[in-house]
């Protein structure tokens, strides 16, 4: 249940930035990058739906073929991401009505249209959800072809974003495709500091506290190897384990606290699969 309701509580918090950033400052602005948002961008301005209408009827029905072309494990997290996305656009366009960018300066507005959705999207990408849109189609073309999704959904953004340069002005053309080429880097290397943790080495004499500690109060698993000091010839044991940064800082003043001559080496690893740390 804690963990449904921490994936309830990233869902929901995610989604919400998304549609913050999506809003305020790309709607407004009219950039064109990102999928069925951009082309949404280009909708409103042939006719007399607004981006947040159109994306509202473009998220429904792809979900509704989602559900019946990928099937109800589909719908979970997605179907709920898509439906408050679509449906905070809409609210948001009837609570606060926007004919104009909330600033005049565009650059600045561009980084938040970037970086907002991007935490949003890096945050549901890490749970295994998305927001909908294009990744439904991926989803479906990836089920029943050998097409590369990847290539394909990056075609269709660059599509959308070059659109910009023809439908509204130069300027905003230029500023669309400076946010698709930052907005996927972003959003990987936001995925890569989530699943980022630490990997520790620690040299000591004693290792019973220290593993007790590992054990008992991170409830994670460590393995011990027996070793030999190459200058003193005394036995030394290395315990080696893996945690995520809050435990690695806790483990850190824990060794200063209650041990003496104990060696640390800490290196950054990729993401934690399981709960314990295991030889093999």
């Amino acid at each position: 249940m804690k963990e449904h309701l921490k994936n309830f509580g990233l869902l929901t918090g995610s989604t919400l930035i998304m549609a913050v950033g999506i809003y305020f400052f790309k709607f407004a602005n009219n950039f064109t990058f990102g999928g069925i948002t951009g082309f949404a961008v280009l909708v409103a301005r042939f006719t007399p739906l607004s981006a947040s209408d159109f994306s509202f009827i473009a998220n429904m029905l792809l979900l509704i073929v989602g559900l019946f072309v990928l099937g109800k494990k589909f719908a979970a997290q997605t179907a709920y991401s898509s439906i408050l996305l679509s449906v905070t656009l809409s609210g948001l366009e009837r609570i606060y009505p926007m004919s104009h960018p909330l600033t005049n300066e565009p650059l600045l507005e561009l980084v938040f249209a970037i970086v907002l959705p991007a935490i949003g999207s890096a945050i549901l990408f890490n749970i295994g959800a998305s927001s909908g849109g294009t990744d439904v189609i991926a989803m479906i073309l990836k089920k029943y072809t050998s097409v590369d999704i990847g290539k394909g959904l990056l075609a269709s953004d660059i599509l959308f974003t070059l659109a910009g340069f023809f439908v509204f002005d130069i300027k905003t053309g230029l500023y669309s495709l400076l946010g698709l080429t930052m907005r996927s880097t972003l959003i990987d290397s936001l995925i890569e500091s989530l699943n980022r943790s630490k990997y520790f080495h620690v040299v000591c004499s004693e290792p019973e506290p220290i593993c007790d500690f590992i054990k008992n109060d991170l409830q994670r698993g460590a393995t011990i190897v027996l070793a030999q000091g190459a200058f003193t010839g005394d036995d030394k044991y290395i315990i080696l384990t893996v945690l995520s940064p809050n435990e690695a800082i806790k483990l850190r003043n824990f060794i200063k606290e209650h041990t003496t001559g104990a060696f640390l080496l800490i290196s950054n690893t990729s993401e934690i699969i399981g709960k314990g740390f295991h030889s093999v």
